[in-house]
Order: C-alpha cells, then sequence, then structure tokens
C-alpha cells in the first residue's frame, strides 16, 4: 500500500523483497552511528515482521522509501507510536528516517519526512509529531529543522534503552511540531 508519492520518492509498506534492504540499513556501522547496537540478520527479519506487523494493526509504523523511478527502497521514514513512558506519554507519535548511505545528501529525508507530515496532520488528524535524537546526531537534527520542528529543552530525556556503557548514546533531544506549527510552516514555505 502507498502511504504517499512525492516528486521522486514512494512511501509505501514494505515488501518481501526489502528485507536484504532491511537488514542492511539497521546493521551498517555509519547508519547506526548514533545506536548503541547493530542488529544480526536474524534481529533484523525479526524487527521486519515487527514493523510489518505494527502497520498492518494500526497504520502507524516506519514505512519503505523507495525511489518513485524503479520502487527500489533506500531506507525507512515513518510515523511510529512511541512507547518510551514516562518520557513520552502513550499515543505519542514520533517521525524517524533510517536510510542506506549511498542515498545520503539528496534530501531524501527531508522529502519523505514532509509528505509524512503531510499525511499524519492533514490524513491521521494528528496534532502533535516528535523527534529524537542524541545531541551529536546533527544530520538528523538538522533534517527535524528543516521540516520545522523546534527543539523543546523542557522534554529533553535519557533515553530508557541505551545501556549505560554507552553514556554518549544516553541523553536525547527532543523536536516537536504542532499540526497549527506544521500549517504556518507550509504556508510559509508556500507549499
Amino acid at each position: 500500500m502507498i502511504i504517499a508519492e512525492t516528486e521522486r520518492l514512494r512511501i509505501r509498506t514494505w515488501k518481501e523483497s526489502d528485507r536484504a534492504l532491511f537488514f542492511t540499513i539497521n546493521s551498517d556501522p555509519k547508519v547506526m552511528e548514533f545506536f548503541p547496537f547493530r542488529r544480526s540478520r536474524e534481529e533484523a527479519d525479526a524487527l521486519f515482521a515487527r514493523v510489518g506487523k505494527g502497520i498492518a494493526e494500526t497504520g502507524f509504523g516506519f514505512f519503505a522509501v523507495a525511489l518513485k523511478a524503479d520502487d527500489r527502497p533506500i531506507g525507512f521514514c515513518g510515523l511510529a507510536l512511541t512507547d518510551l513512558e514516562p518520557h513520552l506519554p502513550k499515543g505519542t507519535v514520533e517521525i524517524g528516517w533510517r536510510l542506506a548511505t549511498p542515498f545520503w545528501g539528496k534530501g531524501y529525508v527531508t522529502e519523505a519526512a514532509s509528505a509524512l507530515l503531510r499525511y499524519g496532520f492533514e490524513d491521521r488528524g494528528l496534532s502533535e509529531v516528535v523527534s529524537f535524537a542524541v545531541p551529536a546526531n546533527t544530520r538528523s537534527t538538522a533534517v527535524m529543522q528543516r521540516i520545522g520542528m523546534h527543539r523543546d529543552p523542557s522534554r529533553d530525556f535519557d533515553h530508557p534503552r541505551v545501556p549505560t556503557d554507552q553514556p554518549a548514546l544516553i541523553r536525547h533531544v527532543l523536536y516537536a511540531i504542532s499540526a497549527e506549527e506544521w500549517r504556518a510552516h507550509r504556508s510559509k514555505a508556500g507549499t
């Protein structure tokens, strides 16, 4: 199922043929630089199944991002329900992404994330979307800013699933955008 399309991209549910790309992005040290672990093939396959099941059950999750020209998957971007209480209340929706390195620096994440914010606010009726990252992950925080999100230091948190032996990855900064702010950002950008 196609969730959204942009000029260059198709955001869609995962296909069995996407499994290899899913493993690649979840095991690549460069892609996973700001995450506490890389996934083995078995772990990536289990996550692939969980992501697909979650999307089927809720309509939320990390969707495949594919090149529109040939439907070749390049990574993922999605709106996912978080489960990080007490830091983020149940029902909070985060936007997140991960791309294979050959596709970095081409504006694909900004393009996909912008389309998903539109989907979230217009089609799903969300009131707010958040995103969070390790402060050193400036590539991701720059995307958050480009899509109109703003930093909310009062909501920064220590990620409960990051092992204490990796202190540089524990603290996370939080960015957010409300439906109202998104409409104002779109209007200002002329989109």
